[in-house]
């Protein structure tokens, strides 16, 4: 009986240890590729994976080559009087190099599955190399891993061609099932044949299966932190464009006595699109970076936290350098003192809050680790949440984790890439007033990366504008706002209408485009290019008034309703030949709107001059 079974024995053991063999060789490999950039990626992919698209026989042979009597591997061997040809180590090796690009690429592919994100955030949390491996790659690939796992096993159990040419088929030494139906099919007994194939589909479709199954058990139990999935609130508590002049912005000479304190920036990275070229300090205070989509915004925060290397420059904080291209310096992320809280929050779906806080306190003691966890959750009004998962969290409650991670580690720098975007209305202004209460008392570098105009203006001191990569403007959020110098910086701090303008007299204009003269209490550049006025600042009535500078008859082209407010598309002097004929936008609140729509036309629009923007 036991001569019998030696097969089934033999093909546990050899498919076992190669499995363990590929484990650990396969996850090594899809890690070290993971972060190859090299030339010769693809050369390396393509060895690592081709012994599964050759041939087995082919397999066999090439290692029958490498371990066989005048083989480089045989001949070291011999001098230790030692052989794996026709052996079952020779099983062993066989079954654990084709088994092994299934363990790698799927090792690989679940590496690539997990958020990078995930991996960047831990680094801006203090976390090295290896933590992050064995704390958040690794336990967030576990259901991709334990199903190359099986696969290999499966694959290793399956071996036969190789196997035949390298280990032979020696009974009770090197005979695996696959061997075993072979050669009972080749004798005519089919009734063996049939037992172990029964055997060898049963052992590989129950490991299957019960993977399946395990898989569904996870997923369950550890979601996706996608914002997209929870939708719970949280309980109550036109003209065409121009080449234009960039504002400078302040930075050009900063002794090294200023560098002591606050954050110096002056990098350039080249990227697909556009150049990122910005440069900036920053002190204890909030400073907004306010711009379009692709202006280089979040990149710029990147390059800070050092999840990102620049091209070119420094970056300074606190008397420290980050970076510098030119003397080779170039701290890693987990060493910056940086806290970066991503778009997405990049939460770590498989702790819980109170270990996400924790994640960047490990060389603390644990009782003073559980102490700071306890003051954060205090602080961000998390309290009865440490035991949760992300995925059990609203948006908000969420937004608050990744703050709370990201201040428990005290750092120097906070950076926050667009944290309210993914909450709804109700909940972006609850947890904006929570983000100003905490920022009031944080002593550190703040930068919040924003396109929302309002957002900037309630949150932050001073805001630096960025468009196409560069700074176009550096100032406090008053200045900015209400004497922009540039069309580009007007447009982005949400100004709508412009006009070509020409200096008239000493304190007039002629505004081209709206065929109008203005009279202006700024003093006009000799760079004059354009005249603006913001939306909600042009004053409408339906009657003259005689006292009022700069008013003139109005037109109303078209409307657009929004909950609040009423944009009216008005036409000067004239009455318009169509719904886009029209000068400028005015934007009204619904009970100016009742009063004035059953007026006759026409209307008068006063363009105050302490409200017209001159422009370069």
């Amino acid at each position: 009986m036991g001569i019998a079974l030696s097969p089934l024995w033999i093909s546990l053991k050899t498919a076992g240890l190669a499995t363990i063999a590929t484990f650990f060789t396969g996850i090594a490999a899809a890690y070290w590729m993971l972060g190859y950039r090299g030339r010769w990626k693809s050369v390396i992919e393509g060895v690592f994976v081709s012994p599964l698209i050759l041939p087995p026989t082919v397999v066999g042979f090439l290692l029958l080559l490498l371990f066989g009597r005048n083989g480089p591997m045989g001949q070291l061997m011999a001098q230790f009087d030692f052989t794996v040809v026709f052996t079952w180590y020779a099983a062993v090796i066989t079954a654990t190099i084709v088994a092994f690009p299934l363990m790698y690429k799927t090792a690989l592919g679940a590496f690539e599955q997990v958020d990078s994100s995930l991996l960047q955030v831990a680094q801006t949390l203090g976390a090295s190399r290896g933590i992050i491996f064995w704390r958040v790659l690794l336990p967030l690939s576990v259901p991709g891993i334990l199903a190359g796992t099986i696969l290999s096993f499966a694959r290793a159990l399956g071996e036969f061609g190789a196997t035949l040419m390298l280990a032979g088929n020696i009974p009770g030494q090197t005979q695996t099932i696959p061997m075993a139906i072979y050669f009972a099919v080749e004798a005519g007994a089919m009734s063996e044949a049939w037992l172990w194939v029964l055997v060898i589909m049963t052992i590989s479709l129950s490991g299957i299966i019960a993977v399946n199954l395990w898989q569904k058990q996870y997923q369950r139990r550890i979601q996706n932190t996608g914002l997209g999935m929870v939708e719970a609130h949280e309980p109550v508590g036109g003209r065409g464009k121009r080449a234009e002049a960039p504002q400078i912005v302040p930075i050009a000479d900063v002794s090294p006595s200023q560098l002591e304190q606050g954050l110096l920036v002056d990098i350039q990275k080249q990227l697909a699109n556009f150049t990122l070229d910005t440069a900036f300090t920053a002190h204890q205070e909030t400073l907004g970076l306010l711009g379009g989509s692709g202006s280089g915004k979040s990149m710029t925060l990147r390059c800070i936290a050092g999840v990102e290397t620049p091209t070119a420059g420094r970056i300074v904080l606190n008397g420290q350098t980050l970076f510098d291209a030119e003397q080779r310096i170039n701290v890693p992320s987990h060493q910056r003192k940086i806290s970066l809280v991503f778009q997405n929050y990049a939460l770590f779906p498989h702790m819980t809050v109170a270990q996400n806080i924790a994640f960047g306190l490990q060389s603390l003691p644990k009782p003073m680790r559980s102490q700071q966890v306890n003051q954060q959750l205090a602080l961000l009004q998390l309290e009865g949440l440490g035991d949760r998962y992300p995925h059990q969290l609203s948006g908000g409650q969420q937004q608050r984790v990744a703050l709370a991670r990201a201040l428990a580690t005290e750092p120097e720098a906070l950076l926050l890439d667009e944290p309210f975007s993914a909450l709804d209305t109700y909940l972006r202004a609850k947890v904006e007033r929570q983000l100003v209460e905490t920022l009031s008392t944080y002593s550190g570098v703040t930068l919040f990366v924003t396109h929302n105009l309002e957002e900037a203006y309630r949150v932050c001191e001073k805001l630096m504008v960025m468009s196409g990569g560069k700074p176009i403007a550096f100032d406090s959020k008053h200045r900015v706002f209400e004497h922009p110098r540039t069309v580009r910086v007007a447009q982005l701090t949400g100004c709508k209408n412009f006009s070509r303008a020409v200096a008239a007299e000493s304190n007039t204009i002629e505004a081209i485009d709206w065929g109008v003269s203005l009279r202006v209490v700024e003093a006009i550049p000799r760079e004059l290019s354009d005249v603006g006025i913001r939306a909600h600042q042009i004053n409408l009535m339906p009657q003259p008034d005689a006292s009022l500078e700069n008013l003139f008859p109005c037109w109303l082209a078209s409307t657009s309703e929004t909950p609040h407010r009423m944009t009216l598309f008005l036409k000067l002097n004239a009455e318009p030949q169509g719904s886009h004929d029209y000068h400028v936008q005015a934007e009204v609140f619904k009970e100016k709107w009742q009063s004035i729509k059953d007026h006759p036309f026409p209307w008068y629009g006063q363009f105050d001059p302490l409200r017209l923007i001159v422009l370069i």
